[in-house]
């Protein structure tokens, strides 16, 4: 097993878990780990994230072997949230908002499959949310000119998370002026308070 912070160093909560009772998780793929995590741990209602890779073949994947394209993984953010004090629909906004899911195995000057757009869900409630905001999304792009989103949906239990490595894991906290740079549509999510049947 990789060694890990047990800790999460702005969240002071468990990147690992176990986390209070009703906690749930989504998994999130939006170009390079770095700066994704830590838009996402600022949220409020955010129990914890790390970040690692997901979707691919490889067993026991490492950064040098995921960065080489080969192995089909991602670099992905786990987010446990508490849905008490954060929705999946605030959630998503973050993700949809914060990259751009039409750009395929890229994000702006970042190329490869491991910087894919990607989420993965962990029940059916929130597979809706994720479907119904990409939907409204990609009409709204496809309306202003964009091309279609390209950003990959799948159930998390089709996949293994692999922790990244420790040095990764709120990088942005170790490394204030660390690489930050996230592609964006500009294209805010409509405002959405309900799923439809």
């Amino acid at each position: 097993m990789r060694t890990l912070p047990e800790i999460h160093l702005s969240l002071g909560t468990d990147i690992r878990g176990p986390w209070p009772q009703g906690t749930q998780v989504l998994y999130f793929g939006m170009g390079c780990f770095w700066g994704a995590e830590k838009k996402l741990w600022v949220l409020p209602g955010v129990v914890s994230t790390a970040v690692g890779y997901m979707g691919g073949s490889a067993t026991q994947p490492t950064y040098p072997l995921v960065c080489t394209g080969t192995t089909g993984h991602s670099e992905i953010v786990l987010v446990a949230y508490d849905p008490n004090q954060i929705s999946e629909y605030e959630l998503l906004k973050c993700f949809w908002e914060n990259h751009d899911p039409t750009q395929g195995n890229r994000q702006g000057n970042d190329v490869g499959s491991q910087y894919r757009s990607a989420v993965y869900w962990t029940t059916p409630e929130q597979e809706n949310w994720v479907r119904q905001t990409r939907d409204a999304y990609n009409s709204l792009l496809e309306s202003k000119g964009f091309d279609s989103i390209t950003t990959e949906l799948a159930d998390a239990s089709k996949f293994k998370f692999w922790y990244a490595e420790e040095y990764h894991q709120q990088y942005l906290i170790k490394n204030p002026k660390g690489y930050d740079c996230h592609a964006h549509t500009g294209i805010l999510l409509p405002e959405m308070t309900a799923l439809s049947n």
